[in-house]
Parts: structure tokens; sequence; C-alpha cells
């Protein structure tokens, strides 16, 4: 039985304290507070939909905005992907996900090519959720993208609803992450590249 895929990242600025520990092989057990109550409850969703055990405690500069927080908690959690996924002999690389949450529809394709890249496409239908001011979704995402050097198509294909919309695409990324991170039977002690390496 191969050995769970497991991280733990952290990451100490001037304007954030955070703490990500993950494994990939996990359950979706989840232990959440990043002082941002929206953002904890996205990363919820990419917990329970990617079967993730997921640990993130951070502390920033909430006085200011939760920019700091948002994006350094995708930057830090980008890391620790990238830690356990380690050498990404014999995973499937690619995975993909729709996901509905009532009138919201959400698309996400995503590939660890060890190159990052993100096309963001989410045309909320309001500027805020509660207190969250919907921006920080983008910052989260390209801070994630660069640091777990993975490709990430991000498409909400409709809704009305800003946190049904956020909500799917949150729920997209966990299922997406959860192929492409599997590891295939069919592919076991190779790179799924024509190049060697990812």
């Amino acid at each position: 039985m191969q050995a769970q895929r497991t991280a733990a990242v952290t990451r100490n600025t001037n304007e954030t304290q955070i703490r990500v520990a993950i494994n990939l092989d996990g359950t979706g057990q989840q232990k959440l507070n990043t002082g941002v109550p929206f953002l904890d409850h996205m990363l919820d969703q990419i917990a329970r939909h990617g079967l993730i055990d997921l640990e993130i405690e951070a502390h920033g500069d909430l006085h200011i905005d939760a920019h700091h927080t948002v994006e350094d908690v995708g930057i830090t959690l980008g890391q620790a992907v990238a830690q356990a996924m380690g050498d990404k002999i014999g995973i499937r690389r690619y995975g993909h996900a729709y996901v509905p949450l009532d009138e919201a529809l959400s698309r996400v394709v995503l590939d660890f090519s060890g190159r990052p890249g993100l096309e963001f496409h989410v045309p909320f239908t309001r500027a805020m959720i509660g207190s969250f001011d919907v921006d920080l979704t983008h910052e989260f995402f390209q801070g994630f993208v660069n640091h777990a050097l993975i490709t990430l198509h991000i498409d909400n294909l409709r809704g009305d609803n800003a946190h049904h919309q956020c909500e799917t695409v949150f729920k997209a990324f966990g299922r997406a992450l959860r192929m492409a991170a599997e590891l295939d039977a069919r592919a076991a002690g190779t790179i799924p590249s024509t190049k060697g390496s990812l």
C-alpha cells in the first residue's frame, strides 16, 4: 500500500502567519481557522469534495482587509499541494468537474503541468458576499496556481446568486483536484508526460 501523500508548510511574513497541513489521500476532514469565515466555508468545500484532509491556521492583518490573508492562504496551500504531490509518478494529471448549486453552474479543469497558468472567468453578480470581497477569489486561485505549478481553468457558466457562483467554483475545484491527483493503477511507475517529467 502506498504511503499517504502529506505535507506541512509554514509561511510567515510581516502581513500574515500561516500554517497548512494536507493529506491528499484523506477523507475530507478539516480544521480551518483563517479569520475569514467565508474563506473557511470555501476551503471546507475543497476538503470535503476533494477528499483531502486539510488543516489551516492563519493570522493576518485583517484590521486592513482580508486581501493578504486570502492570497497568502492560496500561496501556502499551493506550496503544500506541490510538496504532497512529490514526483507525480502514476497520477492521472488532468482533472475536471462541473458542479451545480441551484441556478449556478461552474466548470473547473486543471493540469498538474509543472507550469503556472490561470484562466479565471467568473462574472460575479455582486461585489460582496456578506463581508467577503469577491475579487479575492481570483487572488486566492492566482496564489495557489503560482505555487502549486498547475494550469487551472475556472468558468462560471451561469448563476444569479454570487454565493452560489463562488461555492460551485470551490466545489468543482475540489472535485477536479481530486481527479487529477488520483493515482492511476494503469499508469503506475510512469510520469504522464512525453517529456518524462512534470
